[in-house]
């Protein structure tokens, strides 16, 4: 079985581009150890290390609706909404840590267990 290195994710917001068009669906794929070595010597970084993970979400982030490679900027990951920012955060924790957007958990009512997918969290 091959690795995944990408997963798909749905945003619960969406980016709003300077056109007005929406992009909730796009694509993440693991980070490699220079990911997240080097923004550690960029200078906003080193100003604010919160600005660690808008730097690295940029760096990983390959696709966001029609937004690919080198369009995805700092620019886009800053102009996120908040409970977009939070959602890769989390969706980038789980793919590089557990290799997998699975989450189990248990039906409130049934309480029959099942595997969700964090991707398709913000989508319809």
């Amino acid at each position: 079985m091959a690795l995944q290195t990408e997963f798909e994710f749905t945003l619960p917001r969406g980016f709003v581009d300077k056109d007005g068009n929406v992009h909730k669906k796009g694509v993440m794929r693991l980070a490699t150890a220079k990911d997240e070595i080097a923004p550690l010597t960029d200078f906003r970084v080193q100003k604010n290390r919160a600005y660690l993970v808008i730097i690295l979400l940029a760096r990983v982030i390959a696709k966001l609706g029609t937004l690919s490679g080198d369009a995805i900027t700092t620019d886009v990951i800053e102009g996120l909404y908040s409970a977009d920012l939070s959602y890769l955060q989390e969706f980038y924790r789980r793919i590089n840590e557990d290799g997998s957007a699975l989450v189990k958990t248990a039906c409130p009512h049934c309480e029959q267990e099942f595997d969700f997918d964090l991707g398709s969290l913000g989508g319809a």
